[in-house]
């Protein structure tokens, strides 16, 4: 009778974990740290260059070499080179070549400790693998989808990779319908063994260019690093849902001012919400981010 008890008493322990928005993953942690989380940036051959010279001036930080390879399992080349900022890093390619389906629709990179594990995590807390394991010149990559239909790379390297903390962790901005937003983040948060910071059902509109309603932004973070799900009706004005990750800067005005200055284009004016004041814009090859500084406070 005791034992049942104790069952019992774990049982509601566990639900009420889960309601609140912790997982209980029964899958190992294949997370390595959040500075090896890379968001995937494709333009045109013509604006890499452009587009590398004016997110460095914005966000300081240095490339490594360019180069020419197939980074692909199927015929293809690109130039290749990551951008690496104390607020992000980027992959950063120039197909010289079409881009095979389904590459270019992941949002980011993971590095994770195993490839295998990894894919059997992901494939237990709900993704489906949309591109197998294949070879890259230094390790093996992935392509997961989430509930939802969030695309990710998961990448391991041969040798491992040793690249500074950043200073301000970015935020991976996930627009989801209210439809697949509780599987997404139950799937993610099995997979990451993250927790939720935050879960705000009534966000301001602003966030997301609807000024005077509200929206549901869930704030997650993991050894991965830090993810935003933005719940909204669809009814996006242009730029919004184009920004696939928001870069924390510590002066906001500055960081915008550097990046007109650069070449950028500021799409939404700087704008004040739920304890950060925000802007979006758009970088030389069509890269659209959001970048925002912290209120005081918060």
């Amino acid at each position: 009778m005791c034992k049942r008890v104790m069952k019992a008493s774990l049982a509601l322990t566990l639900l009420a974990g889960a309601m609140m928005g912790n997982a209980f993953a029964a899958t190992p942690s294949v997370a390595v740290a959040p500075q090896y989380d890379t968001s995937h940036v494709y333009v045109a051959p013509t604006d890499v260059d452009r587009f590398a010279q004016s997110f460095l001036a914005t966000f300081g930080g240095k490339s490594t070499a360019q180069v020419v390879v197939n980074v692909l399992p199927v015929p293809s080349s690109t130039t290749s080179q990551l951008l690496q900022t104390p607020s992000g890093t980027v992959s950063l390619f120039g197909f010289t070549t079409p881009i095979p389906h389904p590459f270019g629709q992941e949002r980011n990179g993971y590095l994770v400790k195993d490839m295998d594990v990894a894919l059997k995590a992901a494939r237990e807390n709900g993704a489906a693998v949309i591109v197998s394991d294949f070879p890259d010149p230094i390790g093996r990559d992935a392509v997961v989808q989430w509930p939802g239909g969030v695309n990710m790379q998961l990448y391991w390297h041969t040798k491992v990779p040793d690249y500074a903390a950043f200073q301000t962790v970015p935020e991976n901005r996930v627009y989801l319908s209210a439809d697949r937003a509780d599987t997404f983040i139950k799937a993610f948060l099995g997979f990451s063994h993250g927790k939720v910071l935050a879960d705000n059902k009534h966000a301001p509109g602003v966030d997301i260019g609807q000024a005077g309603g509200t929206y549901r932004r869930v704030d997650i973070e993991s050894a991965f690093g830090r993810m935003a799900v933005l719940v909204t009706n669809g009814k996006l004005p242009y730029p919004f849902g184009h920004d696939t990750t928001g870069y924390q800067v510590t002066d906001l005005a500055a960081t915008l001012g550097k990046a007109t200055g650069s070449g950028a284009t500021v799409l939404v004016p700087a704008f004040d919400s739920t304890g950060r004041r925000s802007a979006l814009v758009e970088f030389p090859g069509g890269y659209v981010a959001e970048i925002h500084q912290l209120s005081a406070s918060k």
